[in-house]
């Protein structure tokens, strides 16, 4: 079969950047897993947070919020955001960081009040007054449903004809007369253009069509859902965010989520969470939270997946013909998912950038594989 892209990776970015696709152009989304959005996807709690993540990621946050709170007609039947604020602490000595984030996040268009204590501790009672020295709150932030985003953007791909084929594995690609090939059980698939959404796979697609590494980094993050305190109401409670990162907790259906913000540096695999992990993140809120945790409910592990510089990767590859890139994600390639997708599709189609996307900053330049050299540091180097 003939497309015009051939789409590498299932996840929210793949997905994503289909669908955008799909409403003009001959559209094939390879998905390697048996099931699309088994990885990072399918083992995010996302959070729409505006003031969340660097430059790039605030600006595609931003530019996507539309989508979110009015997504296309029959894009899904269920809410995409529900209202749920995003505070950040600091301890006594975190104060200058939290000055530092709060003056980044006004700079680069965000919205970020600073509260007193009073108002901490009013928004979340159990907050312990000896930990908390300042707090800052985003208005903003909303849980997203990832499950119905990421089944709004594979159902509306198909209903603009584009095939979707799982099970994959790692097919086998070549290129002919400026067009890809790609072998699959069920026959050739060809396309001029490969769109690389293969997240924490992205360096190993790239040397698959002949294309250097950028040297993608995938980190694990844990996290675990404990009981609430007997009594305690948590559902109006914002997420709450140390200033650091070194831990964050928010509501989720009735119980508390707690991680401990970890990035270890691991493989490409099915990822999974280890003890200590989840003991450090445990201890670590509750020196912040007056919280008894007797035991865990539920723990899981997923992938985020950083460029070097942790900024996003979108664009054509400097050096192979028709291959894109769309990767990069870092932990936000939900929230930004409308927004990237629409760059992406914007880039790989020789489009300039929506004029809602260019008005919030975004550089093409900025995100392009271009700013990359050809010696990248390997796994193993970026671990020491």
């Amino acid at each position: 079969m003939e497309y015009d892209y051939i789409v590498f990776g299932g996840g929210m970015a793949g997905a994503s950047v289909a669908y955008e696709l799909s409403a003009d152009a001959r559209v094939c989304l390879i998905e390697r897993e048996a099931s699309v959005g088994y990885h990072a996807t399918g083992r995010s709690a996302a959070l729409f947070a505006p003031s969340y993540g660097g430059r790039e990621v605030r600006g595609l946050t931003r530019a996507s919020h539309d989508f979110f709170m009015a997504p296309p007609e029959g894009f899904t039947h269920a809410p995409l955001l529900t209202r749920r604020s995003a505070m950040y602490i600091a301890r006594e000595n975190q104060g200058g960081a939290l000055d530092v984030m709060v003056a980044e996040i006004r700079r680069s268009g965000g919205v970020i009040d600073r509260l007193t204590m009073a108002d901490a501790l009013q928004a979340v009672p159990l907050l312990r007054a000896d930990y908390v020295a300042g707090a800052a709150i985003d208005h903003d932030a909303h849980d997203i449903d990832v499950d119905a985003l990421h089944q709004g953007f594979l159902r509306g791909a198909r209903a603009r004809g584009a095939q979707i084929m799982t099970g994959a594995g790692d097919p086998t690609v070549s290129r002919r007369d400026a067009v890809w090939r790609v072998d699959l059980a069920t026959g050739p698939v060809s396309a001029p253009v490969a769109i690389n959404a293969a997240g924490a796979w992205g360096d190993r697609v790239a040397t698959a069509f002949g294309a250097q590494p950028i040297g993608l980094t995938p980190l694990r993050r844990t996290a675990v859902l404990v009981d609430p305190p007997f009594g305690v109401d948590i559902m109006g409670w914002p997420a709450v965010i140390d200033v650091d990162e070194t831990f964050y907790f928010k509501p989720d259906a009735g119980k508390l989520l707690i991680s401990p913000a970890d990035e270890t540096l691991v493989e490409p695999c099915d990822v999974q969470p280890e003890e200590l992990d989840i003991a450090i993140g445990v201890d670590r809120v509750q020196a912040a939270l007056r919280l008894d945790v007797e035991r865990v409910n539920h723990s899981w592990a997923g992938l985020r997946t950083f460029a070097p510089d942790r900024a996003p990767v979108i664009g054509f590859d400097p050096e192979i013909d028709g291959l894109f890139w769309s990767v990069g994600q870092g932990g936000y390639g939900i929230q930004t998912a409308p927004a990237w997708a629409r760059t992406a599709a914007a880039l790989a189609q020789g489009r300039p950038l929506p004029a809602d996307i260019a008005a919030e900053g975004l550089d093409p330049a900025h995100v392009s594989p271009s700013r990359f050299r050809a010696e990248q540091p390997s796994l193993q180097r970026l671990a020491q």
